[in-house]
């Protein structure tokens, strides 16, 4: 009796936005699988897919999924395991999928969420890749902690109270998924004697990065892939 193959899952950051950022382990596995599967929004592409583009061999599978927005977590379940029913597919089939994702897969990325229903079912291998956070400090040009810093992630949609709480209490951070929320965030900083620490930037590494003093930011033309930085003071 012949055992019947099953697929690999290979979750595979590439990076923030500069195509030569993409690691070599990631470039090979890249070129190697038979499908690429990536997620996109309903009414654009992938920004993922545009990343890798150029390293494409152009004969390949690929599968374009989208996780819809749902705000409670027993719609939203159903929903992701729908949205990911044609990479389990493949995966059964026999085929290795490797998924794109945006920065590094486990740090805010889309494949965590395939992680966490397909880990358990298909032998799965995480790539990691180039970061946001990393990715704007050096596009800045800043240092952003030294020796016993503490670097904090954060989200702007936390509400205003716990925000200003983990800036206080913090050495140094990166604020995400500004958007919508970037000038009560910039009020927050304001009110914290922050603003002239604080580094704006837009899309980092990518070919269209912009970086804005936070003082001259349109609060209505906040892109998603947008963060602010505030630096350690430490100096050495």
């Amino acid at each position: 009796m012949v055992a019947i193959r099953i697929g690999k899952l290979y979750g595979i950051g590439v990076g923030p936005g500069d195509p030569e950022l993409l690691t070599l382990k990631a470039f090979r596995l890249l070129q190697s699988a038979p499908v690429v599967a990536y997620q996109s929004a309903n009414d654009r592409d992938s920004i993922a897919r545009s990343i890798v583009a150029p390293y494409l061999t152009g004969n390949q599978i690929e599968v374009c999924f989208h996780f819809p927005r749902a705000l409670d977590p027993e719609a939203a379940n159903q929903l992701y395991s729908d949205a990911i029913r044609p990479i389990v597919a493949h995966l059964a089939a026999g085929r290795d999928v490797v998924v794109l994702c945006c920065g590094d897969p486990l740090f805010y990325g889309s494949f965590m969420y395939l992680f966490t229903r397909l880990a358990d079912r298909f032998e799965t291998e995480i790539v990691p890749g180039v970061c946001s956070p990393m990715a704007a400090a050096a596009a800045i040009g800043t240092p952003l902690c030294y020796q016993n810093d503490i670097f904090s992630i954060l989200s702007a949609t936390l509400p205003t109270e716990r925000l200003k709480a983990q800036l206080i209490n913090a050495d140094a951070v990166g604020i995400i998924k500004l958007r919508r929320h970037f000038e009560k965030v910039r009020q927050i900083l304001g009110d914290l004697d922050l603003l002239s620490r604080a580094k704006y930037i837009e899309r980092a590494t990518a070919i269209d990065q912009k970086i804005i003093p936070i003082e001259s930011v349109n609060p209505h033309d906040v892109p998603y892939f947008s963060m602010i930085l505030v630096p350690s003071q430490t100096q050495f």
